[in-house]
């Protein structure tokens, strides 16, 4: 695997950020304030998430699509494409050009396979 510019330190700091403002957006505020009641934990997760992805560290033990599926009724394309707006803006105002690009691309990945993960589920269950 290739060595990733990105430290803990910029997840630490990336992270908070960027769900602060998905916190404040008219779209996504409600589905995530809804969906989370400890948003110190939820951090903390979503840190050792990136961390996971970013750096290989295997500090996420968790279930992404399973948790995001708990909430597909609310998760439309529109939120998934207001969630990467988002943390196309957050990462590239944190981040030099390359390193946001980089981030970027893991990010419409991981959104690419949760909605087609959800809409699988979506399938099944009306099937």
């Amino acid at each position: 695997m290739a060595h990733s510019p990105i430290r803990e330190e910029d997840i630490a700091r990336l992270v908070p950020t960027f769900y602060g403002r998905v916190r404040q957006d008219s779209l996504l505020g409600p589905i995530f304030n809804d969906a989370v009641t400890d948003w110190a934990h939820h951090l903390a997760t979503l840190q050792d998430f990136w961390s996971s992805v970013l750096l290989a560290s295997g500090r996420y033990k968790g279930q992404p699509m399973i948790a995001h599926v708990r909430h597909e009724n609310r998760m439309s394309r529109e939120a998934f494409g207001r969630w990467l707006d988002i943390w196309r803006q957050t990462t590239s105002e944190l981040f030099e050009p390359a390193m946001a690009a980089m981030l970027q691309e893991k990010a419409d990945r991981i959104a690419e396979s949760l909605q087609l993960g959800m809409s699988f589920y979506r399938d099944r269950k009306s099937a």
